[in-house]
């Protein structure tokens, strides 16, 4: 066998990094799937904190590697991209609650709409990040178009904030029930179930709930994807480290979201942090222009970056921190 086709190098990197990487994957995938949710069932938040710290730890992991193989410049170019994605993955969840709650998609096959839903946002960051890199070798210039809307994203969210969506007037949701056949009941852990029509009795296929929240996931990763894409393509040009640290950071969304769902609430405070990092994120490409820079030191923008989302969930969680019984005490005397 001629092994030679591996050191093929594939926009920039040798083949044998990419399929290693899919490999990885793949096979996360297939355990996740295989073994540890074979059968249905609620995921308690105990275990959705292992999986998550285990997620987190193989992407920091995965990080070492490509700091220790590449450099120090794509290993901090890697964590910056991780530490971004994950933090914008939180708006996910709260979007995907809203989803979950809205169609009432039973606790215990809401993992299953995740899994499918996590493949489908892998192929299409694929397609999205693909496109991205594309543009910037073709057209340098469109790295300041990213940057620029990078910051006026951040300053909207610190301006207006992000109010939730309105599911029951959604367009594709009314789109779907007008065009197919939508059953409002769910059964089991189906996406499709045949049965006979309301008119004519004739067995037809119908979707049911469990369907359209996945498609309605779907879509919302691709709108998050408008702004996670362009941030990591101002942080690093560089596909693979791009695809990589964007997949390491969505692979562990699903234990994240079983962990945080009910208490997303706490991180209010990391919204404004995330606007921030995004005005930053896409300052820097201009500061490194005044400068006379050929890039923006990513040792600082991994450094400010880390701390503005660490201030961001501290912050959070001291302001909403619930009163201790001392506290209620003093306060119940003092309003006697």
């Amino acid at each position: 066998m001629d092994l030679s086709i591996f050191a093929y190098e594939w926009l920039g990197k040798p083949l044998w990094m990419w399929l290693s990487f899919v490999g990885i994957v793949v096979t996360l995938l297939a355990f996740d799937l295989g073994i540890l949710h074979k059968e249905h069932r609620q995921i308690e938040v105990g275990e959705s904190l292992i999986l998550s710290g285990l997620y987190i730890s193989l992407g920091l992991a995965f990080g070492a590697w490509v700091w220790w193989y590449l450099g120090s410049e794509p290993g901090m170019a890697y964590l910056t991209g991780f530490v971004v994605e994950k933090t914008l993955a939180l708006d996910n969840v709260f979007v995907i609650a809203l989803i979950f709650a809205f169609f009432a998609v039973p606790p215990k096959y809401q993992h299953r709409v995740l899994f499918w839903g996590i493949l489908g946002v892998i192929v299409l960051r694929a397609i999205m990040i693909g496109l991205g890199a594309t543009l910037v070798a073709q057209f340098g210039w469109v790295l300041y178009i990213f940057a620029a809307f990078l910051i006026l994203t951040g300053v909207k969210m610190l301006l207006l904030g992000d109010k939730p969506p309105a599911l029951a007037d959604n367009a594709l949701i009314a789109f779907m029930r007008r065009r197919f056949n939508v059953t409002d009941e769910h059964h089991g852990e189906r996406f499709f179930v045949r049965k006979p029509h309301p008119e004519n009795g004739k067995p037809v296929w119908f979707i049911t709930p469990l369907f359209m929240a996945l498609v309605l996931i779907e879509i919302a990763d691709v709108i998050f994807a408008v702004d996670s894409v362009p941030a990591i393509f101002a942080i690093t040009t560089d596909p693979f480290i791009v695809y990589t640290s964007n997949i390491f950071a969505i692979l562990g969304l699903r234990a994240l979201y079983f962990a945080l769902a009910a208490v997303i609430d706490r991180f209010r405070y990391l919204k404004p942090a995330l606007a921030i990092v995004l005005i930053f994120i896409g300052s820097k490409i201009f500061v490194a222009d005044l400068l006379g820079l050929e890039k923006f030191p990513a040792a600082i923008s991994l450094g400010v970056t880390f701390g503005i989302i660490a201030a961001g969930i501290v912050w959070s969680l001291i302001k909403t921190r619930q009163p201790g019984p001392s506290t209620l005490a003093k306060e119940g005397l003092d309003g006697q």
